[in-house]
């Protein structure tokens, strides 16, 4: 058996139907479109950046952004306290936060898909000792054994990563455990085992490809948690360490300064928001999309 059929949950679905229903998805056409910006930004901010977001000026610091009567163009959206210009930061912190949530999403995809598909998969003790590392792993809130583990550890950004991929599985675990034992059921998988398929090759080209719709949501709002959690880690000064622009930091560093240059924080604190909203809502609108009534 080489895939499920075509009115099985999950099969494959046409590359023309899905992008008709995507352009008639507001919430996929918006939080997509927003997310994308902020990707080409991210990728291209070397050479939109007016400035190095490193080089320090303290002649200039603390500049407003340019609607203000002492803004310039030089530095459209002012400069930090350090007299760095901020929207080159601002484009840079976006590679930050991406890459933080892409690689968190993928750690942690793969510890909770694997175990969610095993789980699911062969039941029994398996699924027992899925269920019981689950049930560990919700009982330990994120937040705080994060912060414990970063200042054991040291605070940077591949610990942040490491640590936040290592806790952040449990979700798709959960999902992937139950869409995979709907998906064991169906008679394209009985069909693979009665063949003589091995496990591995039905788990990766029977099961799989039918639970990434789910797989693929799940890792949207994890990598939208994931950067949120990574902002909390780097304003409490356990994060992602200077000189790096991470927003969390930038919002840690302008706390100071908030009564007399509260844009120093509205910048910053803006572009996350926007980033999680535009994740969200694209993995609202995929989720939609992917779902059968969507489908159909």
């Amino acid at each position: 058996m080489s895939g499920a059929p075509a009115n099985a949950p999950g099969a494959a679905i046409s590359k023309h139907g899905f992008w008709r229903r995507a352009r008639r998805n507001k919430a996929f056409m918006v939080g997509g479109g927003l997310l994308l910006l902020i990707f080409l930004i991210a990728i291209f901010a070397p050479w939109l950046s007016p400035h190095d977001p490193y080089t320090q000026n303290l002649i200039n610091r603390n500049v407003p952004p340019v609607w203000y009567a002492r803004g310039s163009w030089v530095h459209p959206l002012g400069t930090d306290p350090l007299g760095r210009d901020y929207l080159s930061r601002l484009f840079y912190g976006a590679r930050i936060s991406l890459l933080i949530g892409a690689s968190v999403a993928l750690i942690s995809g793969l510890i909770g898909a694997t175990m969610g598909m095993l789980a699911g998969y062969f039941g029994g003790k398996t699924d027992m000792l899925v269920s019981f590392l689950v049930t560990t792993r919700l009982s330990m809130p994120v937040i705080l054994v994060a912060l414990a583990t970063v200042a054991i550890m040291g605070s940077s950004l591949w610990v942040v990563i490491i640590v936040l991929g290592l806790l952040k599985w449990d979700r798709y675990a959960v999902v992937m455990r139950s869409a995979t034992q709907q998906v064991r059921s169906l008679d394209y998988v009985a069909a693979a085992q009665s063949a003589g398929a091995s496990t591995l090759r039905i788990l990766l080209q029977e099961v799989l490809p039918n639970v990434v719709p789910h797989l693929i949501v799940i890792a949207t709002l994890e990598a939208a948690s994931a950067i949120l959690l990574e902002a909390a880690l780097s304003f409490l000064g356990l994060g992602v360490q200077p000189p790096l622009p991470s927003w969390g930091l930038m919002i840690s560093e302008a706390k100071t300064y908030m009564f007399f240059s509260f844009w120093l924080i509205a910048l910053p604190g803006s572009a996350l928001a926007l980033l999680i909203f535009s994740i969200n809502l694209a993995g609202d609108g995929l989720h939609d999309l992917l779902s059968p009534e969507g489908r159909s």
